[in-house]
């Protein structure tokens, strides 16, 4: 790895960049991966090295158009040029259109925008907790799952079950208990009548591509009718179509009272949604939450433009089609290498144990042949590609990965 990584800091620019990273940055990133990307074209970036790297990372599941979409630069480049930001005291047209376009294509009758996945998911928590609020009878008890992921505020890291997130921050909010997820019995053992929600991911993206069972997402929508609490889904990974669906809810056959969306939606611009049914939303009242950034003309914009390009060029198909080829390639892949313990996940959502907790490794080695893939832990390669993704290149990237399983 060392020798690899070397290798790649022999670009001047680059060298530059990481000292001056050194220097000035917060230290809140661990070693970074030496590339210095300069620009992007549909599923390929270029270093400021020369080369030219396939991307299946997605800037971790954000970029669903690849890079370079023309539909979407011009959306913002148009946008930039009328007004950028206007605050939330005055409408919003693309604001307006694009919560319509968002209730049309799902469960949801209401759309609140902010800026990320955290703060959508932070939104959702206290939308649960004022629900039950403006009914009279408050509660506060939210159950997540262990292993999950829902931000690094102090709630979404609270709620987020793994403690590294949440340690070092003590005291932390209360109210948040975690059982383990597809466990049905420590589920419906947790939601009582003191639940207000259910906080849930359908693929738990950060602990390596793990979905839901269909009788542990059954069982928590049994037990939140059963207590009245609020079942709230974090689409921020999977939504957008990255599971094959435009909502991973779908795959499921559920219509959640609340769920969240960001990464995608924006196609690289910052933004996050809630999105929530009638009756859930009545835990807003005017006054209740807000965002000065939140849903602002850019990146409405941005966003409107995504969708359009989803919808147009049949993106939400294309993964679930591209996703089980890949799959299946990688069937062949771990029989002919015997380096792969499992592939797990659906559409563009993939997750592929590695044998030996060699996945860092693995991911230093597609480095070096120019791809871009994400190590989780120790023992899993996740790949979230743009939606664009081609059979070919799908193809190319089962063929690096093969050799450098091969090498490792």
């Amino acid at each position: 790895m060392e020798g690899i990584f070397k290798e790649a800091a022999a670009d001047a620019k680059l060298e530059a960049v990481i000292a001056s990273d050194a220097k000035h940055y917060l230290k809140t990133f661990g070693t970074r991966i030496p590339l210095c990307v300069e620009r992007g074209e549909g599923v390929y970036v270029f270093g400021t090295d020369g080369r030219r790297y396939l991307d299946m990372v997605g800037g971790i599941a954000v970029n669903v158009l690849g890079h370079g979409n023309a539909r979407l630069v011009a959306a913002i480049a148009e946008q930039a040029a009328r007004v950028i930001h206007c605050s939330n005291l005055y409408y919003n047209p693309g604001q307006t259109r694009l919560a319509e376009r968002l209730t049309e294509m799902s469960c949801a009758d209401r759309v609140f925008f902010a800026n990320s996945g955290a703060e959508a998911n932070e939104g959702a928590i206290k939308l649960a907790r004022g629900y039950f609020h403006k009914l009279g009878a408050p509660r506060a008890k939210i159950v997540s799952m262990k292993h999950s992921f829902h931000g690094r505020t102090l709630a979404t890291a609270t709620a987020t079950g793994t403690e590294k997130y949440s340690a070092p921050f003590r005291p932390l909010p209360p109210g948040f208990v975690h059982v383990e997820f597809n466990d049905v019995a420590a589920l419906e053992a947790e939601v009582d009548g003191d639940t207000c929600a259910v906080l849930l991911e359908l693929v738990q993206g950060e602990s390596g591509v793990r979905p839901a069972t269909q009788a542990f997402v059954d069982a928590a929508v049994a037990a939140c009718r059963r207590t009245g609490a609020l079942l709230v889904v974090d689409e921020v990974q999977t939504g957008m179509g990255r599971t094959g669906r435009m909502f991973a809810y779908e795959h499921y056959g559920i219509e959640p009272d609340v769920f969240t969306l960001a990464k995608g939606l924006g196609g690289g611009v910052p933004i996050g949604a809630v999105l929530a049914r009638e009756e859930a939303a009545k835990g807003f009242a005017p006054g209740d939450h807000g965002s000065t950034f939140g849903g602002g003309p850019l990146v409405c914009a941005a966003a409107l433009a995504v969708l359009d390009e989803i919808e147009e060029r049949g993106l939400v198909a294309q993964a679930a089609f591209v996703g089980a080829f890949l799959k299946e390639r990688l069937e062949h892949v771990a029989a002919s290498t015997g380096a792969i313990d499992e592939i797990r996940g659906t559409g563009l959502m993939l997750g592929i144990g590695i044998a030996g907790e060699k996945a860092v490794a693995v991911r230093d080695r597609l480095f070096a042949r120019g791809v871009l893939a994400n190590s989780v832990g120790t023992s899993t390669i996740r790949i979230l590609p743009p939606l664009i993704l081609s059979e070919a290149q799908a193809g190319d990237f089962c063929d690096a990965l093969e050799a450098a399983l091969t090498e490792v």
